[in-house]
């Protein structure tokens, strides 16, 4: 599979990225395709869901990458372009090998890349993306070559969007579980508005949506959501009174929530207040994971409750591997990623603001009061 020289600095440790045309093009992401399919059979593995998010470039890089493993002989299941959430959960409920997401996540709309998981939920390690980049380089020489036409991987096209909505549902399905609650939520104009609308309806908790169509430009604001970038959404829970306001980024594994005062929260205040419901649901310690860039917070408001807390490095691959070895029953990215095993494995955001406007239902206080209990920590 003899070809253009593939940059190696696109293959960072937990993903790989770059920008379209200049680092990353068609025929790169359909060898990285090839590579990552001469690993799976390498691991006796043979199934493979591929999914996108909602960038301009990310059907195009999908269907390459969907030729790359097709060539190796691998068996494809297309979701199409979807959240990561989405994505994630086919492969699971699948039972398939490997999840690959085309996304670049919350990065300008010209760039673009890959997220690998384990049909399991677990994000892959960097020995697994170290030696899909060593095969991805090989092939360059001619050292690999595609199978015979008898042996090409099958190609299934699946929509699994209802199933998803319905299996979040049913983890909600009190009905007067959001009696009287009203939340904000922006979108970003990222691939959570092909869900996250019909989610809340599902729900029946009562959303003001915005910026939910698709637009790969990210025109109302950067897919990454921050204190600087989230003016909409503040100006929307004043406007509006709603009890709670929550900002994802473009792909969907991430969310930021706003107070009803209009404060961001951080990772570390979202995540006390999710641990100290969760630990209580469990109704077992349980582990609680955190990176190191997270505040003594967690120790301070969490550790009496739950059996241990771990510290894992940077990074959301940790927290879904630590998850799983640990059995966790909360992890908490710094960056606004989550994991909470007793809903999904892996970090998909959409549960996040309904756990919370669950919270405010079963405490009867507002959100701003919550976070008000919580002592300040410095970050160290």
């Amino acid at each position: 599979m003899v070809g253009e020289i593939v940059p190696s600095h696109i293959f960072r440790a937990y993903d790989i990225r770059g920008i379209y045309n200049v680092d990353l093009s068609p025929a790169t992401m359909q060898r990285i395709g090839f590579a990552l399919g001469m690993y799976a059979r390498e691991r006796n593995e043979r199934s493979v869901v591929v999914g996108n998010d909602i960038r301009a470039t990310s059907i195009m890089f999908a269907n390459a990458l969907i030729s790359g493993l097709l060539y190796a002989g691998v068996d494809v299941t297309d979701v199409g372009t979807t959240s990561f959430g989405v994505c994630a959960f086919s492969g699971w409920q699948l039972k398939k090998d490997i999840v690959a997401y085309v996304t670049a996540s919350h990065l300008p709309p010209e760039w673009n890349g890959l997220k690998l998981y384990t049909g399991e939920g677990v994000g892959f390690q960097a020995e697994a993306n170290e030696k899909i980049s060593a095969i991805t380089m090989a092939t360059a020489t001619g050292e690999y070559d595609g199978v015979p036409w008898s042996e090409i991987g099958h190609y299934h096209k699946l929509q699994m969007r209802e199933e998803y909505i319905e299996y979040v549902a049913r983890r909600f399905h009190h009905p007067e579980l959001f009696e009287g609650r009203k939340i904000a939520v922006d979108c970003g104009n990222g691939s959570m508005g092909l869900v996250a609308p019909d989610v809340m309806r599902r729900v029946h908790l009562r959303a003001h949506v915005l910026f939910p169509e698709p637009d790969p430009a990210f025109p109302n604001r950067p897919s990454e959501p921050t204190e600087s970038t989230l003016g909409a959404l503040k100006s929307e829970i004043q406007r509006t009174g709603v009890d709670f306001g929550a900002a994802f980024d473009g792909d969907g594994d991430r969310v930021v929530i706003v107070d009803d005062h209009g404060r961001v929260l951080s990772a570390d205040q979202c995540g006390t207040i999710l641990g100290k419901a969760l630990l209580k649901e469990q109704k077992r310690p349980g582990s609680v994971l955190a990176n190191v860039e997270c505040s003594m917070l967690i120790e301070r408001e969490l550790g009496d409750l739950c059996s241990s807390i771990h510290r894992v490095p940077v990074g959301h691959t940790f927290l879904t591997r630590e998850a799983k070895r640990t059995d966790a029953v909360l992890g908490i990215e710094s960056s606004g990623h989550y994991v909470i095993p007793s809903f999904f494995p892996f970090d998909d955001a959409m549960v996040v603001p309904l756990i919370i406007a669950e919270i405010l239902t079963r405490t009867g206080k507002r959100l701003s009061e919550l976070v008000d209990e919580l002592p300040s920590f410095p970050k160290e």
